[in-house]
């Protein structure tokens, strides 16, 4: 059974709401300054009552909107902007509400369309055999009856790496994995016909290999026809 991470109240999306929640306060109270390293783990998470699986959750989604910063071997850090405009950012992702997966599918069609396009003018040779060796992993799965959903999934994130745009890669991390999870989940799109989806993986290798942004945008939009009809009808 799926979680609802909206309203059910043990989620663990509530549980790093709660973390955020505390960082702010910390914030707001400058118990935490702009610039400042965050304590260890270990004390936030006895600080907070947390787990530290739910203090990293936190973190990172922190860090992914830009207001910490991680450094190796060095810790965390709280951006150095203004504590004004820390606190109106956290609260804007405590109040960001989980979108509508129309509008998670509407946003892949916009930023695939436009990885494919630059992994067809940018990709390194070393990207296209990533890209190559992801294909091949689904074909072997596909032809020997298994799930192919992580391979799948891995081909796709490889063409977003080689379009060398790390905004496309890092949106696409983001939305991918729950889109595809929710058409298999659902039955949105026939996986059952696994040689037309490996003939067009297959195209879009070509059109990325012979480095053709044109061709590998027609090929990328016959591959997304089943979420180009999902978008057109709901």
């Amino acid at each position: 059974m799926r979680i609802n991470l909206e309203t059910d109240p043990l989620s663990p999306k509530d549980e790093v709401e709660k973390v955020i929640s505390k960082i702010r306060d910390l914030i707001i109270n400058r118990q935490l300054e702009p610039g400042d390293k965050l304590p260890s783990e270990r004390t936030l998470s006895e600080k907070f009552g947390a787990s530290r699986s739910q203090l990293r959750l936190a973190i990172q989604k922190l860090e992914f909107y830009g207001l910490v910063k991680r450094y190796p071997k060095s810790g965390t850090f709280v951006s150095k902007i203004g504590v004004g405009a820390l606190n109106s950012m956290m609260a804007n992702i405590l109040h960001l509400q989980i979108p509508d997966f129309k509008s998670l599918v509407e946003t892949r069609l916009i930023l695939e369309t436009k990885a494919v396009k630059l992994a067809a003018i940018r990709r390194t040779d070393k990207q296209l055999y990533q890209i190559e060796q992801a294909h091949e992993a689904y074909i072997k799965k596909s032809i020997n009856g298994e799930n192919a959903v992580d391979e799948d999934l891995l081909f796709h994130l490889k063409v977003a790496e080689a379009s060398c745009n790390s905004v496309i890669n890092s949106l696409m991390l983001v939305i991918t994995p729950e889109i595809i999870t929710n058409f298999v989940t659902n039955k949105i799109c026939d996986e059952t016909n696994f040689s037309s989806l490996i003939q067009e993986h297959q195209d879009i290798v070509n059109a990325i290999k012979d480095n053709d942004p044109d061709q590998a945008i027609k090929s990328l939009k016959i591959h997304f026809n089943d979420l180009y009809n999902y978008c057109n009808t709901n």
